[in-house]
């Protein structure tokens, strides 16, 4: 007698076919929800746990899943019979609103956000939580504060955000109708990384300058405090320096975003120059991470994590001496070359050294390992990250809007964040946009002529 083997459940998909597998690391965020009339009921834990496991696994089954090294390959491994569901712990604190809104200003991380385990996926580490949330609750009932925190590798920016506007929009729904068990979510659920062989010309060669091949016991995967101390400062843009600047963008031939780096560069490699004379014909580094989705034809509902780095180096003399247009026109270019050859060209580049460094640990062979040239300790960094246009704000549980969505500090020099305000639209400007810069103590933004035109606070 013979019996049909049950039919399996379990479900895989790659994070190293794509640059993910570098981003081991955790991402956290911090959203402040006022309750303004002191409503009971704000933001009931239950209903917080419930929409949030409904939502991992009826349409994110990835975030209830484990990560699962094989040989070269890491998979995402979920289960349709067996979830390894987010934790939500929550916590109520003794403090009325202006306080816990200055710990949120502040990054007090350590109070307001679930502590993760290291993000190294390792194969003795398999049950490393995908996503973790913390709840706190004020004894005053004035506010409720979300700390958030995701894996990289399974999402990026653009695909965590759109995670949180469906949470938010499935539990808003949920808080009218308990039992609900169909829901309307404002984004395509987003998870997996297409094949994209179709993307290759083999006539094309790139070089991949983004990244460094350094000594293996020399390799770190993230970013490394120097000797300064690193200070965040924030930059405000307000909507008539906006305008400006976009009909600026529009006569270099350039973006809007590509023109505030521009700015963002050469406005802090002067600074560094300034104080720093000898260093002029040193490196002088600007890089970004790149969303190419629209120009490669890939879907948000089919791609989760598609980022690519880009880079442009000169010498610190050479962006000193080059006019703001061109290098507006650097940047452009470095981030125009991110076609869709040049995305396959640098995914299989990231896979065929994963191979070399897995070869060498087999063997026992200090060779090279591949890290992010951004992570390199240079004299003049300028990394970039905007998320202006991602919906942040569209955050709604039900109970409003956040009053304010506070992104990490990142204490690393250089590390620049393009971020919205609360009334901030991409598209028509009409709220002011922030800039949160970390940079060295004893580099002052107002004695730069390009920043100083921007108001500016430190944190």
């Amino acid at each position: 007698m013979t019996t049909d083997a049950p039919e399996s459940t379990e479900t895989r998909y790659s994070i190293s076919n794509n640059v993910s597998y570098l981003y081991q690391v955790y991402c956290s965020y911090m959203l402040v929800y006022k309750n303004d009339t002191k409503a009971d009921g704000f933001f009931d834990p239950e209903l917080l746990k419930k929409s949030l496991n409904i939502l991992v696994r009826q349409y994110y089954k990835p975030v209830a899943g484990w990560f699962q090294v094989s040989g070269e390959d890491i998979d995402v491994v979920f289960d349709s019979n067996k979830f390894n569901d987010p934790p939500i712990t929550t916590q109520t604190l003794d403090m009325d609103y202006e306080t816990v809104s200055r710990h949120v200003y502040d990054s007090n991380i350590e109070l307001l956000v679930p502590t993760a385990p290291s993000g190294v996926i390792k194969p003795e580490n398999p049950n490393i939580p995908m996503f973790l949330v913390k709840a706190t609750y004020l004894e005053s009932n004035e506010a409720v504060v979300l700390g958030v925190t995701y894996h990289h590798s399974l999402m990026d920016g653009t695909a965590f955000w759109m995670f949180m506007a469906n949470w938010s929009a499935l539990c808003k729904q949920l808080h009218g109708q308990s039992n609900l068990t169909e829901f309307d979510l404002p984004y395509p659920p987003t998870f997996g990384f297409p094949d994209i062989g179709h993307l290759h010309d083999p006539s094309k060669t790139f070089e991949h300058p983004e990244y460094s091949l350094v000594d293996a016991d020399q390799c770190f995967k993230e970013f490394q405090p120097g000797a300064e101390k690193i200070v965040e400062k924030i930059l405000e843009i307000s909507v008539e320096q906006q305008q400006a600047l976009r009909q600026q963008a529009r006569d270099f031939g350039v973006s809007f975003t590509e023109l505030l780096c521009a700015v963002l560069w050469k406005g802090t490699n002067g600074l560094r120059l300034e104080l720093n004379p000898e260093i002029g014909s040193e490196s002088s580094l600007y890089s970004c991470a790149v969303n190419p989705r629209a120009r490669v034809g890939v879907s948000s509902s089919l791609c989760a994590s598609p980022v690519i780095n880009t880079s442009c180096e000169r010498t610190v003399s050479e962006i000193a001496a080059l006019d703001l247009r061109d290098i507006a026109r650097l940047v452009h270019e470095a981030i125009d070359k991110c076609s869709g050859d040049y995305l396959f060209s640098s995914f299989d580049f990231l896979h065929q050294q994963r191979k070399q460094e897995l070869y060498d640990e087999r063997n026992n062979q200090i060779g090279k390992k591949l890290m992010l040239v951004y992570v390199c300790r240079k004299p003049v960094k300028c990394t970039v990250s905007s998320s202006r246009t991602f919906p942040i704000y569209n955050t709604d549980y039900g109970f409003g809007a956040p009053e304010y969505v506070r992104p990490p500090f990142l204490p690393f020099d250089g590390c620049m964040r393009i971020w919205p305000t609360p009334l901030y639209d991409a598209r028509s400007s009409k709220a002011p946009l922030q800039i949160y810069v970390s940079l060295p103590e004893n580099v002052d933004l107002s004695q730069s002529p390009l920043l100083a035109q921007f108001k500016c606070c430190a944190n």
